[in-house]
């Protein structure tokens, strides 16, 4: 029987020089690695998800930056801590992507549970970090969706007063503004969905662990729902998932 575990223990070799080299002293992803369309993946994976086609224009700066702010939205918080989660934030992997479409509300409480701190006050600082991020992307992801979606609206308009528009140019141009309709939507659902996450792992928290912090987490979670509402910018039933549990 031939002995896989060299062939494993290099690959992680590998890892760890790549990974150094993503980052500057500060933590930085150098900028020779990025490039403007890390995360232009996201619109053809939300309409593949639903047999619907992907558009072929390029995206316009709005477009860009809303899926940039869209991913650690929709990102599950629990991958942020793993060994390859800059690699998936930067594009240079796509191990994580076929389980967005997979939802478990207990994933979140049992990787945080489960994670090797000793300290209750650690746990609850990551719940609280994690809860405190979100409430903090919302802000600047709902400035550029209304942007997108406004501009998609004058974008369907203008479709009727364009001289000789081809077929394939009015596919495209209806097929990017379902795109970045379904991201809208897709983080407006995450964003219900890791709310109740978190409920379930701050419960398990409190019964397992007691702590003053609990009430710095119950309130970062009410804020987080009171800012929820406002990302249903776009009109639509819930998104096809998978709900596991």
């Amino acid at each position: 029987m031939t002995n896989k575990r060299p062939i494993r223990f290099s690959r992680m070799l590998l890892c760890v020089p790549l990974i150094g080299c993503l980052n500057t002293d500060f933590g930085r992803v150098r900028p020779s690695i990025i490039n403007d369309d890390i995360h232009a993946w996201m619109g053809p994976a939300a309409t593949n998800r639903f047999g619907e086609p992907a558009s072929v224009f390029r995206l316009t700066e709005d477009e860009r930056l809303l899926r940039d702010l869209a991913y650690p939205l929709i990102e599950p918080p629990y991958e942020r801590r793993r060994w390859y989660s800059v690699l998936n934030e930067y594009g240079l992997t796509s191990i994580f992507q076929p389980d967005w479409w997979l939802y478990d509300e207990t994933a979140y409480m049992k990787e945080l549970l489960g994670s090797a701190t000793r300290t209750t006050d650690a746990l609850y600082g990551r719940l609280i970090d994690d809860i405190r991020n979100d409430v903090t992307r919302i802000g600047p992801f709902l400035v550029v969706a209304r942007r997108v979606y406004d501009m998609d609206g004058k974008r369907r308009l203008s479709l009727d007063h364009v001289t000789e528009l081809t077929p394939p140019e009015h596919a495209n141009a209806m097929a990017r503004i379902n795109e970045n309709a379904l991201i809208v939507r897709w983080v407006h659902q995450s964003l219900n969905e890791r709310t109740i996450s978190y409920r379930l792992a701050l419960e398990r928290l409190v019964i397992s662990a007691p702590s003053r912090q609990a009430a710095e987490a119950e309130r970062h979670l009410a804020q987080m729902r009171l800012r929820i509402p406002d990302t249903r910018i776009v009109p639509g039933p819930r998104l096809g998932r998978l709900v596991t549990k």
